[in-house]
């Protein structure tokens, strides 16, 4: 569906991206990753063909960025962070102008705009004045400006940016539903956003790609390293320590609190095969009580924090 191809762009001599590569298949929802200054909003700018690169191509379909900027722009709908829309006007009015805008039938508009309205839960908020409406339903208004000409491809920069627990959580679900028709790239800095939302995500760090898999291999560990939480009473940190590092695949043990009687300690694993039958086996042969065990499974948060980091150092 999409294919980026060596993507290079120059400010003068600073390269924001450093000949990236990756491709989005039809029907995806790809979370675009990164800090500040990565080079994200750099990579959408092209991809939506507000600028065009130093270097590289970004083919969609049979299309080019050179060639057919019209042709992409139409299969494109794009929701910044700051929704664009008039505040001074009422929301079905401003969604029969951008109908009007997107060359909508005039007799399908209402039929479209009532069905983009139950999409993206605005059919009550329809009558009044958009200054009047939360972020929340601003950032809907704006989604729904986005797929008004029903676009193959969806392009959201922080689609929840600024919004409250629960309008996260709807707007979410709200991407989630549109997913299962339309390829989308959503670009944020909730990682947790990424965890709940997308199949894939990618990583970009100082110009270049950091990482690239799919959003359900973040608990595969593909180094054979992770953790072991347990908290325990009727023993010692000393006891436990010297006891549990007798196993195989324990490779070192940590105190992470004790209070009250119970002491919390985590377990760090290098061990191909999961090793917790083992520990609890072994803790079965002790008069110590055990209270809370279970693995620590690596987050998103965990593989940017180590990549970002890691490319610092």
């Amino acid at each position: 569906m999409i294919s980026i191809q060596n993507l290079t762009k120059y400010y003068d001599r600073f390269c924001a991206l450093d000949h990236i590569n990756f491709e989005v298949d039809k029907g995806e929802i790809l979370g675009l990753l990164g800090p500040n200054g990565a080079g994200k909003t750099t990579t959408i700018r092209m991809l939506t063909c507000y600028m065009l690169p130093s270097e590289g191509n970004i083919q969609i379909k049979d299309l080019n960025i050179y060639d057919n900027p019209l042709e992409i722009k139409k299969m494109i709908g794009y929701l910044p962070e700051s929704a664009p829309i008039y505040q001074h006007m009422i929301v079905y009015d401003y969604l029969r102008y951008v109908a009007d805008i997107r060359e909508i039938d005039p007799a399908d508009q209402k039929k479209r705009i009532h069905h983009l309205a139950d999409l993206c839960g605005i059919s009550n908020m329809m009558h009044k004045n958009v200054s009047e409406l939360s972020k929340g339903y601003k950032q809907r208004v704006g989604l729904a400006h986005a797929m008004m000409s029903d676009p193959e491809i969806l392009v959201l920069d922080e689609p929840t940016s600024g919004l409250d627990p629960n309008q996260i959580i709807e707007v979410r679900e709200i991407i989630k539903e549109i997913g299962k028709k339309k390829t989308v790239i959503l670009s944020t800095h909730i990682l947790s956003e990424v965890e709940a939302s997308c199949d894939r995500y990618v990583i970009i760090n100082q110009g270049k790609i950091a990482a690239d898999d799919k959003t359900s291999n973040l608990n595969k560990s593909k180094d054979s390293k992770y953790d072991i939480s347990l908290i325990l009473a009727n023993t010692s940190f000393d006891t436990v320590k010297s006891s549990l590092k007798t196993i195989g695949g324990v490779q070192d043990i940590s105190k992470t609190f004790e209070k009250d009687g119970n002491l919390g300690v985590k377990i760090f694993c290098a061990s191909s095969e999961d090793i917790r039958g083992s520990i609890y086996n072994h803790i079965k042969t002790t008069d110590w009580i055990l209270l809370d065990f279970r693995r620590e499974h690596t987050s998103l948060e965990d593989v940017f924090r180590k990549l970002t980091k890691e490319d610092q150092e």
